[in-house]
């Protein structure tokens, strides 16, 4: 996907807001609710593991109030075929829990099951105009990936529903890349337009934050630019041992036996460095060094020997989870209750600061 362009003010900006962010969250993260979540497109891989998955159960753990979303209606904003959307929101919940998202501390829910959060639409589309949303630089991205040349009606208001969806739960700190950025803008011109034009001034809608992901881009095995389930060009987190090594084996490398780590010339080797040192807990560099000259062999070994052991407590949790689907849906209603009583007393609040409660 190509990246969409952002503009440096913008960044900054929306970096120096990310950087008080992870102070507040260091020191007292009381009164910050997390949003965050995924399309139910099938199963997850280290990609999602080490880009998003991660960080979401470290903010979790930190004291972070998290809401995970099952983001099933936006499965059929690119797609002409939309496949086992059960099935995938299963595999996405077994997942979650499996990596350590805690039901017990995070509220998991579907688009589907919450109709308030989706009638909070109607009203944030009156505050956007065409223009605006034809020239979202991440919405045209996901028409270039998605092959299509006439954009379709939800995808082009797909950042108003994003709005809708971190809105609603009066979310103020959301996970992003920086190519998502431009969707959390969206949501800030939202949540103020609707604050003046309809509300007076009055807050009824925060203002949200995007904390910045650190965590570097995983590579698809293939020396893809990321990891696709559609390119088998990944190391899906439900696979065996056995099978990460043979993908392991199989990834692109290049014929310089000494191993060192060099992201932008050696861009392949860099990256199973890279998934190396996250699974151990040691530097990309350190790793290269200690390999030196054995060449890639070496370096695929060590790899797959590192992401497997730290992927071992998470692939046995995620076989008992596997074991009572039954429980998971449990899980997932529990979450779409807590998520409408939320989104009723949102819309609730809507309908009043607009003078439609009759």
């Amino acid at each position: 996907m190509t990246e969409p362009n952002i503009s440096r003010s913008s960044y900054d900006t929306a970096y120096a807001r990310s950087q008080a962010l992870q102070q507040k969250i260091a020191t007292d993260p009381s009164g910050l609710r997390m949003l965050t979540g995924d399309r139910p497109t099938g199963a997850l891989h280290i990609g999602h593991y080490f880009g998003s998955l991660r960080n979401r159960v470290r903010l979790q753990d930190a004291g972070v109030e998290t809401w995970v979303l099952v983001a099933d209606y936006q499965v059929i904003t690119d797609r002409d075929v939309i496949g086992d959307i059960r099935g995938s929101a299963q595999e996405l919940l077994t997942d979650y829990l499996a990596v350590g998202i805690d039901p017990a501390r995070a509220t998991i829910f579907t688009h589907s099951a919450v109709p308030a959060l989706n009638q909070l639409l109607l009203p944030f589309l009156s505050l956007v105009t065409q223009p605006e949303l034809e020239r979202n630089p991440t919405v045209k991205a996901e028409l270039q990936a998605a092959g299509k040349s006439a954009m379709g009606g939800l995808l082009l208001t797909y950042p108003v529903h994003q709005a809708a969806d971190i809105l609603f739960c009066h979310g103020n700190v959301v996970p992003v890349g920086k190519d998502q950025l431009p969707h959390i803008e969206q949501t800030r011109v939202i949540a103020r337009r609707f604050n003046e034009r309809y509300a007076a001034g009055e807050t009824v809608f925060r203002e949200p934050d995007a904390l910045l992901s650190e965590a570097p881009t995983i590579l698809g095995l293939d020396g893809g630019a990321k990891m696709s389930k559609s390119l088998g060009n990944t190391v899906m987190l439900r696979m065996t041992a056995e099978e990460t090594a043979k993908r392991i084996k199989k990834a692109k490398t290049d014929s310089d036996r000494q191993i060192t780590f060099d992201p932008e010339a050696r861009p392949e080797v860099a990256n199973l460095l890279t998934i190396a040192a996250l699974s151990s807990g040691r530097s990309p560099q350190e790793i290269a060094e200690e390999i030196g000259d054995k060449g890639a062999g070496t370096l695929k070994v060590m790899t797959a020997e590192a992401l497997n052991e730290h992927l071992a407590p998470i692939r046995e949790r995620r076989a008992e989870l596997e074991k009572d689907p039954a429980q998971l849906f449990a899980i997932l209603r529990e979450g779409n209750e807590r998520a409408n009583d939320v989104a009723n007393q949102t819309l609730a609040k809507v309908r009043e600061v607009m003078g439609m409660v009759y």
